[in-house]
């Protein structure tokens, strides 16, 4: 006989229902050739006593219209009838679409429904996701980023300027160029705008061999580097243990990593010094907060990855301070998607609540 289900669970609205529209929207400044948009799949999960919900899930490149798929053809009507429990949902999803992969395109669409569902809850207790779970952090440092490999060394100096400018005390750069002596002397051109106090650091989004990674480390490591993000590709449990062995430089890695398990790898194989899970990617923030419980009894740092109005949400319910990152022109209010104001708000490279129930997200029509 199974154990009695909690009262909360029991005594939850059923969900009656689940609807989603997929957003292309070009990207104000590319990312490059292969990333020149951003994709969202809007969701809205509906429940027996009228309430609603309302989430996304997204993904810059690979698979907008699977995802949607998911959603629509396995999601809804599996969840159609359970309790919108966020949590309860979560766990019997992801054993039901564990057959489809573990991770990746299977917790991309898992976070459509998490969000909703954590929406929904907050709204009926009139607060924010922020407040329901428990704001501990008044603000968080935001630190600039650009997806900027592409750039020329001009642009890059020039975006590293705008960053000055605009008071950020931390900011990230893409390296891997087919020279290392180009890496270096972009690196040297930004550390030399930002001045020896500000942090930099560096993302090669798995472009370097192990071999590749080492000569880079010793050669870009004098510049005074607070992570070295990704050198490897993500799956090479292996070369990143040997890495983080024998670097100067602390590795950071996460954006690819999809589950509590892989996380759960990398940190008992000490190969890792900062995790950086993508909210969206991981399946929301059901699973989010249980890696960043997982970092904490092991004293790793945690940084989420992009996403800064959803991330910034999140970072104020950290017990310790974290950074949140902020693309350049990036976000959604910036891409011009949000129907009303952003749920979160920067001042001075810092993020605060703009204190709107639930997770505060409403997109526009006709997109």
């Amino acid at each position: 006989m199974s154990a009695p289900a909690p009262e909360a669970v029991r005594t939850a609205p059923r969900i009656t229902g689940l609807t989603t529209r997929l957003i292309t929207v070009p990207l104000r400044r590319h990312w490059g050739a292969e990333a020149p948009e951003n994709h969202v799949i809007v969701t809205r999960l509906q429940t027996d006593d009228g309430g609603a919900g309302h989430g996304f899930s997204w993904t810059p490149t690979i698979g907008p219209q699977a995802v949607k798929a998911l959603l629509d053809h396995d999601i809804a009507p599996f969840i159609t009838g359970l309790p919108a429990a966020p949590e309860a949902v979560w766990d019997v999803l992801w054993k039901r679409l564990h057959e489809a992969g573990g991770g990746g395109l299977t917790t991309i669409a898992m976070a459509g429904v998490d969000l909703a569902l954590w929406d929904l809850q907050a709204r009926r207790a009139g607060t924010s996701v922020t407040g329901l779970i428990g704001q501990r952090q008044e603000s968080a440092e935001v630190y600039g980023s650009g997806v900027n490999l592409h750039y020329t060394l001009d642009e890059l100096v020039e975006q590293a300027r705008r960053w000055v400018a605009a008071g950020h005390q931390a900011v990230k750069i893409k390296v891997g160029k087919p020279d290392l002596r180009e890496d270096a002397e972009r690196v040297a051109a930004v550390r030399s705008v930002l001045g020896p106090d500000r942090r930099l650091m560096i993302d090669a989004n798995q472009r370097w061999d192990l071999p590749t990674t080492f000569r880079a480390v010793e050669v870009l490591s004098e510049y005074g580097l607070d992570w070295l993000e990704e050198p490897l590709r993500a799956d090479d449990l292996w070369a990143y243990r040997r890495l983080r062995k024998h670097s100067p430089v602390p590795i950071a890695l996460g954006e690819n990593l999809h589950t509590i398990y892989r996380f759960r790898d990398f940190i008992e194989a000490e190969a890792v010094d900062i995790i950086q899970p993508n909210i969206i990617r991981v399946g929301g923030i059901t699973p989010f907060r249980r890696i960043v419980e997982l970092a904490r009894t092991h004293s790793i740092k945690v940084m989420p990855h992009l996403l800064p109005e959803l991330s910034g949400q999140l970072a104020l319910t950290l017990a310790e301070p974290t950074l949140v990152e902020d693309v350049e022109e990036a976000s959604f209010e910036q891409l011009g998607i949000l129907d009303g104001p952003s749920p979160v708000r920067f001042t001075d490279s810092r993020v605060a609540l703009a204190d709107q129930p639930g997770l505060g997200f409403r997109f526009r029509d006709g997109l």
